[in-house]
């Protein structure tokens, strides 16, 4: 069976630790080659990862024919430039979340993968888990009546001034880093956009970066709420409520690879079968290049999550509700 070939831009830990190993368990997907800036870096994770071919820069890695696909786990502020480079290589493109630091540079990813004629999506991985995917058809189906509420409390800590994370001028910050996820899962479920948002968010001191953000969505339909911090105990759950029932996501985000995950359906519990969500996430893109099919998270969607959280940014600097650009 044909396999695409992926290359992975930089040496990231996510990469590393997780992407790596996982799409090297996938029925589509096979890692040719990893670079970095530093190419001992290059050196090493091929030799420990078992990768055919480490390259001295991100160049010479566009530039392999052996590539068809490129995994991008940059820092945020490096996603679009070198997606859009990748693009331009002919390569197809799996870009970490979130996709951009603006609406305005996902429009040019956008304009980038039209002109270059390649496939570029966003790498949320939760979407895409069976115990998401479980989620929503018990939404659809009515278990819980009419969805309308979804609460989420996501944080860990972390005061490395050098982590990526802690950067401002990068996309650093809570909102960026993990505000994402029930932003995007929302717009899952309620299968909509917010129409209007509301944020209030408290920034480190030296930093400069949001690290307790709390945000109120407004859908057609309902509401969602969530809490996110780059400095608190690390915690994650998520709530969804609806007319007649409660569905709870005990492992929302980092949904383990070695054991089965549960949701809670009302009085029930459901478990899913073990599975790593980052196996499926690579086979699922490289599925969509060999059949030419829809990537799991188009820019499109993109787009709209990240209007979102600017619209949420936006709302904790001016204290009042703000639509999403999409909806003005």
């Amino acid at each position: 069976m044909h396999k695409i070939r992926w290359g992975i831009l930089g040496v990231a830990k996510i990469a590393t630790t997780k992407v790596i190993p996982a799409m090297q368990q996938g029925e589509y997907s096979e890692i040719t080659a990893i670079a970095s800036r530093d190419h001992a870096k290059a050196l090493e994770a091929a030799r420990l990862l078992h990768i055919p071919r480490a390259h001295a820069s991100y160049e010479d890695l566009l530039a392999d024919p052996g590539i068809d696909a490129i995994y991008n786990p940059l820092p945020n502020h490096l996603h679009v430039p070198w997606s859009i480079k990748s693009a331009q290589s002919g390569k197809h493109v799996l870009c970490e979340k979130p996709i951009a630091l603006s609406s305005a540079e996902t429009r040019t990813l956008i304009a980038a993968r039209d002109a270059s004629g390649v496939k570029i999506g966003e790498a949320f991985m939760a979407r895409t888990h069976p115990q998401w995917l479980r989620a929503r058809e018990l939404v659809r189906s009515g278990a819980i009546g009419e969805l309308r509420l979804i609460t989420c409390h996501f944080s860990y800590f972390n005061r490395d001034p050098s982590n990526v994370r802690n950067i401002a001028e990068w996309g650093g910050g809570a909102l960026m880093d993990i505000g994402c996820y029930p932003v995007t899962l929302s717009r899952m479920l309620f299968e909509d956009e917010p129409v209007r948002v509301a944020g209030l968010m408290d920034r480190d001191p030296a930093f400069k970066t949001d690290r307790l953000t709390s945000a109120l969505l407004e859908f057609p339909s309902g509401q969602c709420s969530f809490t996110c911090s780059t400095q608190l105990a690390p915690y994650q759950r998520m709530h969804l409520f609806g007319t007649t029932g409660h569905i709870e996501i005990e492992i929302p985000f980092n949904a383990p690879p070695d054991r089965p995950t549960r949701i809670f359906v009302n009085d029930q519990v459901e478990e899913l079968p073990i599975c790593d969500q980052y196996t499926i996430q690579g086979d699922l893109f490289s599925k969509a290049i060999l059949e030419n099919g829809p990537v799991p998270v188009p820019l499109e969607d993109a787009l709209k999550n990240m209007e979102v959280i600017e619209a949420i940014f936006r709302s904790a600097g001016s204290g009042t509700w703000e639509p999403p650009s999409s909806v003005l």
